[in-house]
């Protein structure tokens, strides 16, 4: 059976960055969804941009709606857990913008939900999908650098003010770079590397009148690897993005992913070499594989986020496996509050068993 035979009617909670950049561009090119409705509580700019989408003033409108089988929680974080529960309670699959929810006690209820109402629920870790992480994760498949002992990893922005009447900016449950930017490394650290055996972070608050925290370094610790994860809203000049050393060589990647700034550009997913980079951003290598010293420039894997919404597709209508799973996202969720704990207390944090 085709796409357009059997196309998932989606809703989306909001209109804004996530919606206007990410959910409602990716799911209009994948013709097994049908971009249905869209809340947007005053404003009509939605309807400018897809004239066929129905505007909704409300949630529990777009939950009413029997036709909608999908719903995107796409509202701020600390809004995370109420429509999510109220979306898995009218029946709805539903994925949910990272972070996840604030607590892991709400990821987990969250979880058994879903799990009750016999609905898919996942977590929009598109950064899984970047074609440098894509191109890193060959890398250690093919154990290019040997056994790798140090990670690390850089999520940073220039923006040297606060950032007026921005809910990122206010201490809600979930803001801050944290939950923000951090999300997206913890989850592809843990996609890399697994479940570490302890945490050290330092957060702190750099940017005069920021009242949540824009500057984070987060250590994870593994036997015989360490992973460091950094993120700053005051890096004017960016260094590498990824730097990975191991017995046998050092892998090296600046620049960032394009997709968003495609996204913003409005171009379409579906456009030729779409994610592709040029030859000067792909990353370096300096190796010893296979006998032979291996020196040069590695080509990027072009990143796809329509990948993220194929695997949703197969999951709802063919009992697919999640490749984002909400466990997952609930152990992001556990690193984060042990980097709270950490920076709290000024210790490590050790870790039990993963959640």
């Amino acid at each position: 059976m085709s796409y357009q035979e059997n196309r998932i009617n989606v809703g989306l909670a909001a209109y804004g960055l996530s919606g206007r950049v990410f959910h409602a561009p990716l799911l209009t090119a994948h013709s097994g969804f049908h971009l249905h409705s869209i809340v947007q509580r005053s404003r009509n700019d939605a309807k400018g941009n897809y004239p066929a989408v129905t505007v909704l003033r409300s949630f529990n409108d777009l939950l009413a709606d029997d036709k909608i089988e999908l719903v995107v929680v796409n509202t701020p974080e600390h809004t995370h857990f109420e429509l999510a529960q109220q979306a898995l309670e009218a029946k709805k699959h539903v994925i949910v913008e990272k972070a996840f929810t604030p607590t892991i006690q709400e990821a987990q209820a969250l979880i058994n939900l879903a799990r009750k109402q016999e609905r898919m629920l996942s977590v929009f870790q598109n950064s899984r999908w970047h074609g440098d992480f894509l191109t890193i994760k060959k890398i250690l498949e093919n154990q290019l650098l040997g056994k790798v002992v140090e990670y690390e990893a850089h999520y940073d922005r220039y923006r040297n003010f606060v950032q007026p009447g921005s809910w990122k900016e206010e201490p809600f449950p979930g803001t801050g770079v944290l939950y923000n930017l951090g999300s997206h490394m913890i989850d592809q650290a843990l996609v890399l590397f697994g479940w570490p055996h302890a945490v050290m972070a330092d957060l702190r608050v750099q940017r005069p009148g920021g009242k949540v925290y824009d500057n984070f370094e987060v250590v994870l610790h593994y036997d015989h690897l360490k992973v460091t994860l950094k993120s700053s809203y005051l890096v004017r000049e960016p260094g590498p993005r990824y730097v990975l050393h191991g017995t046998d060589g050092t892998f090296m990647k600046f620049g960032a992913d394009a997709q968003e700034s495609l996204l913003k550009a409005r171009q379409s997913p579906l456009d030729e070499d779409w994610g592709s980079e040029p030859s000067e951003l792909w990353g370096t290598l300096n190796s010893q594989v296979h006998g032979l010293h291996v020196e040069g420039k590695v080509e990027t894997i072009p990143g796809s986020y329509l990948g993220f919404y194929d695997n949703i597709y197969a999951a709802i209508r063919e009992k697919a496996a999640l490749q984002v799973t909400p466990e997952q996202a609930m152990q992001t969720i556990a690193i984060i509050d042990a980097a709270q704990r950490s920076h709290d207390e000024q210790r490590i944090i050790a870790l039990a068993d993963s959640p």
